[in-house]
């Protein structure tokens, strides 16, 4: 499965990524932002470890957004289960020479719409920490609603910040 993108793609994880998805990775102004269980430093052995767990995946949530064949970030779902079962989490990241040329908005509006279409999803959600105001209009451009604000929910690099929740319905 792919999903085409302008100038980009978003596919599966396959052997022969770890290199170009450890050098993107392994950056701390993209790990800033995301859950500690992102890596940083984001090592080869790291980066092995993510794209064996995900090869061959079913069904396929998590993905690869990938420039000519390299890695140039990442976009997954987290479906969630029991009475949530058809909510899930969105995440991504981008290495920071693309940030703020539209790719991440165009990707989780692809992303976003395979959910929908293809696995059955009523709603996704996202949470984006209050530093970084740039992930949140990505959400807003690609159709996502602010819902709230958890007050002094996060504790990132010993910053305690707050967590905005955005979503979208079916």
């Amino acid at each position: 499965m792919e999903l085409m993108g302008t100038g980009f793609a978003i596919r599966g994880w396959k052997l022969g990524d770890e290199v170009s998805l450890q050098k993107h990775a392994d950056n701390p102004k993209v790990s800033a932002c995301l859950m500690d269980r992102f890596p940083s430093p984001y090592t080869i052995q790291d980066a092995i470890f993510w794209v064996n767990n995900l090869v061959g995946q079913d069904p396929l949530v998590n993905f690869a957004i990938t420039i000519n064949e390299e890695v140039a970030g990442g976009i997954g779902l987290e479906p969630r289960q029991d009475v949530y079962r058809k909510t899930a989490i969105l995440g991504y990241w981008l290495r920071e020479e693309l940030w703020g040329r539209g790719m991440m908005t165009e990707a989780v509006k692809l992303l976003t719409g395979y959910a929908f279409t293809q696995l059955g999803f009523i709603r996704i959600q996202a949470s984006v920490y209050s530093k970084n105001p740039a992930s949140m209009r990505v959400l807003e451009k690609a159709g996502y609603q602010k819902e709230g604000v958890l007050r002094n929910a996060v504790i990132k690099n010993e910053v305690v910040m707050d967590e905005h929740i955005y979503a979208v319905l079916k």
